[in-house]
């Protein structure tokens, strides 16, 4: 879910044959307003994936490449249920998680941060996460903190004293005149 930025609805609806797999590999997502995109994916986690796939083939596994139990698809809350046993093995070694609320959607949000921390073009962004418009990705600008202060240190501040402006004898005469 990192990797892509997908949506829980995308990841529990994902088939096998939506993954590409290559010299680079991608993901072939379907998200809302039946909009397509393709995600690149990390080596490690083309790998990782291809191992997967191979065990569902084993064990006789239908199409999809995250089935639960009985072999439908996953719910919500069954993705909610292995992210939160993800995160509490988590915990045991980076105790900052106990006092967060991770979810689905956190992870998305996370992506997306991170792209742009990476510095990563806002349009870029919006296509990675399959946004309808440029102006819903535009809320990760505002949130993030560290761009507005890489952009701060572009700017020089002025050097030397301000030199205050002082209206001439001419100048009150007209603007009290006014």
């Amino acid at each position: 879910m990192y990797n892509s930025g997908a949506r829980v609805s995308e990841i529990i609806a994902l088939a096998q044959d939506q993954v590409c797999f290559g010299s680079s590999t991608f993901l072939h997502l379907k998200g809302k307003g039946r909009k397509e995109r393709s995600i690149p994916l990390w080596p490690h986690t083309a790998h990782v994936l291809k191992s997967w796939f191979h065990e569902l083939q084993q064990k006789g596994g239908g199409p999809l490449a995250f089935p639960n139990a009985r072999g439908a698809c996953l719910s919500r809350d069954g993705v909610d249920y292995l992210l939160r046993k993800a995160v509490q093995n988590a915990a045991l070694n980076c105790f900052s998680l106990n006092n967060k609320r991770v979810s689905c959607h956190v992870i998305r949000h996370s992506t997306a941060m991170h792209l742009l921390q990476a510095g990563v073009d806002i349009a870029v962004i919006a296509l990675w996460l399959g946004h309808e418009s440029i102006q819903t990705t535009h809320m990760y600008v505002e949130a993030d903190l560290a761009t507005k202060e890489r952009a701060l240190q572009k700017v020089a501040p002025v050097q030397g004293k301000f030199a205050r402006f002082k209206a001439d004898d001419a100048l009150m005469q007209f603007l009290n005149s006014l």
